[in-house]
């Protein structure tokens, strides 16, 4: 179990751009490409992927994923919607995340959306998705070892592996297909 704990934690799953971390002031594309690889380093699977890049950044705005920039520099409400997007993008399409945040983009437009506090009430829920997931991870690994309790193979750990790497893929499937329901009953709306 010891081993399940550290990797989960090298994972740097608490890691988030939070409302401390976004500066008073606009910033230019290279500052908020900075902004995010100085947050997200540690969580990088290997050293030389990229976590967000200008071509990235081009495109979502090509998109319309978040609002209009002004003379090049994002603000805080960009910074906030590009996190979303940075999170989102792991488990969604492009045009899936651009009508999950249709509905963001104008609020803030017409004023009707206090986005820090949105954005405040996703970071908490993140912090306790962490907790939860931790929680979650263990109770599948024993339930994996009790699937495996009568197995008499000799790489009996990296069977037990295989089996966990599948189930949580499993789970992740059924979390993404019911966001993805979600998106489907905004986009009828």
């Amino acid at each position: 179990m010891k081993h399940l704990d550290e990797l989960i934690d090298e994972l740097g799953l608490q890691q988030q751009i939070t409302m401390d971390d976004i500066p008073a002031i606009d910033l230019y594309m290279d500052q908020v490409i900075q902004l995010f690889d100085q947050k997200f380093n540690d969580t990088k699977r290997n050293k030389d992927e990229k976590l967000l890049t200008k071509t990235m950044i081009n495109n979502y705005a090509k998109d319309k994923l978040f609002i209009p920039i002004k003379n090049k520099k994002y603000s805080k409400e960009h910074l906030i919607l590009i996190s979303l997007i940075f999170q989102l993008k792991g488990g969604l399409s492009i045009n899936d995340i651009k009508t999950t945040l249709v509905g963001l983009n104008d609020g803030i437009q017409s004023g009707n959306l206090d986005l820090e506090k949105f954005y405040t009430s996703y970071l908490n829920l993140a912090m306790k998705n962490v907790t939860s997931f931790h929680e979650e991870v263990k109770s599948h690994w024993q339930d994996v070892i009790e699937e495996m309790e009568d197995t008499t193979e000799e790489d009996n750990l990296y069977l037990k592996n295989v089996l966990l790497i599948a189930s949580l893929i499993n789970i992740s499937n059924h979390y993404r297909r019911v966001a993805e329901k979600l998106v489907d009953e905004i986009s009828t709306k």
